[in-house]
């Protein structure tokens, strides 16, 4: 059901570090802290020494935090609880950041574009964001019906959390929004939906 070429379709190329960056904020979450340690291999001592992790540590066993934190070496690490939570600290660390400031986001599509979402809101150009997904294929699905957002959505069609009407997760997406675009599946036809499968797991 999904159309290929949508042009606003985000590509990840992966984590490369900046090795002139003065401060270095990194986002991860579980699957995402693998691409993290492995940049930080390629580098030395110091880029770590300049490097504050933010560890959205959702779904994570206490007893993991601690061993993926120390696989980075970092600076600084902090585990927060849930997305909201580590994009809440984040934009109090945008709030004072200075010039030099290097973000990079690894882990799942909704941590990727909610950082994005974020940095842009503070004036940085998305473009400028190092990003490298890893792990699940979950998206975060606006309808363009009621304007509602449906959270960790794995399968196409799905149900508006909001709304109710049965959507199709198109390609389409939106940075502002940090959310792929649902539209209503059986508009012409009520009633006429498609089996429901697995396309983002």
């Amino acid at each position: 059901m999904l159309v290929s070429g949508i042009k606003s379709r985000p590509q990840y190329a992966g984590l490369e570090p900046d090795i002139f960056a003065k401060l270095n904020l990194i986002i991860c979450d579980r699957d995402g802290s693998d691409a993290v340690i492995e940049m930080l291999r390629r580098t030395d001592g110091e880029f770590a020494a300049r490097s504050s992790v933010l560890l959205c540590a959702e779904g994570t066993e206490w007893s993991e935090i601690n061993l993926i934190i120390e696989g980075m070496k970092p600076a600084s690490a902090a585990p927060f609880p849930n997305l909201p939570a580590t994009i809440a600290r984040l934009k109090e660390l945008l709030a004072t950041a200075k010039m030099g400031t290097r973000i990079y986001a690894a882990g799942s599509e909704p941590l990727i574009g909610s950082v994005i979402q974020a940095a842009m809101d503070f004036g940085v150009d998305y473009k400028s964001v190092k990003t490298e997904h890893r792990g699940s294929l979950k998206r975060r699905v606006q309808c363009v019906h009621c304007k509602g957002f449906t959270e960790n959505v794995t399968t196409n069609p799905v149900k508006c959390a909001s709304c109710g009407l049965t959507l199709l997760v198109r390609d389409h997406y939106s940075r502002r929004l940090a959310a792929f675009q649902g539209v209503c599946i059986d508009a012409e036809v009520p009633g006429e939906i498609p089996e429901t499968t697995v396309e983002f797991p």
